[in-house]
């Protein structure tokens, strides 16, 4: 990208309009290169541009990130009654979409993006994309439970019948599960057929991408060949 004007830019990053723009340059909002811009000028994708002292990108330019979500965090984009939402959390400069919920009691990995077809891809239900979570419940764990879980569990409340899944015992009052499904709540509910309640539940996977040492509340940026396979698993480019 050479010789684009910075309203133009700024516009492209999703931030507002090119007129809007021009006021936030105009207003001394906007710096390039840790410089005060100045209207008209001009700038590439080598250059630091910040709205706000914050860096902003366009969105032409894919971003996908994987974020260590904390208890307490709610998945949406905008609520007035939620203590801290995702979008909240994470303050990227790029206005990021999020592939598959965790609810608020949960933590572990999510995908964050801007690339539409990604989410689409990973969020297709008939494309059985594996997501793995380690869980501790408040009882011990039973051969029958492991069994009954992995055969798949009638949700009353959804009139739905889980898939066949993973299982694996981890200790005593934890477990490995890995699904292909994504329903509401899906595993604290299958939990609950059962008679077990769910302590902690943290999602370490989602297909080829690792939760690993990633911190609480931490983000990183996807790239490389890691990235690559992920869309390569998606079917994409």
């Amino acid at each position: 990208m050479l010789g684009m004007r910075l309203n133009q830019y700024i516009a492209a990053c999703g931030i507002c309009s090119r007129r809007e723009a021009d006021k936030l340059i105009g207003g001394g909002r906007v710096c390039v290169n840790g410089q005060t811009a100045v209207s008209g000028m001009q700038v590439s994708d080598e250059d630091l541009v910040e709205v706000d002292k914050k860096f902003v990108k366009p969105l032409s330019a894919k971003v996908v990130l994987a974020y260590n979500k904390p208890v307490g965090v709610t998945c949406t984009e905008k609520d007035k009654f939620a203590e801290k939402t995702i979008i909240e959390a994470v303050k990227y400069p790029v206005r990021l979409t999020y592939a598959g919920r965790l609810d608020k009691e949960s933590e572990g990995l999510m995908i964050l993006t801007n690339d539409g077809s990604l989410i689409q891809s990973m969020m297709k239900g008939a494309n059985c994309h594996e997501k793995e979570y380690i869980v501790k419940v408040d009882k011990e764990i039973t051969d029958s439970f492991l069994a009954g879980m992995a055969n798949g569990v009638y949700l009353k409340e959804l009139d739905k019948t889980t898939r066949p899944c993973r299982m694996e015992q981890t200790g005593k009052y934890t477990f490995k599960i890995i699904l292909t499904q994504g329903l509401n709540r899906q595993i604290r509910r299958m939990c609950g057929q059962f008679g077990y309640h769910i302590k902690r539940l943290v999602r370490v996977r989602i297909m080829n991408i690792e939760l690993g040492a990633l911190k609480t509340g931490a983000y990183r940026e996807i790239q490389g060949e890691e990235l690559m396979k992920l869309y390569r698993l998606c079917k994409l480019k």
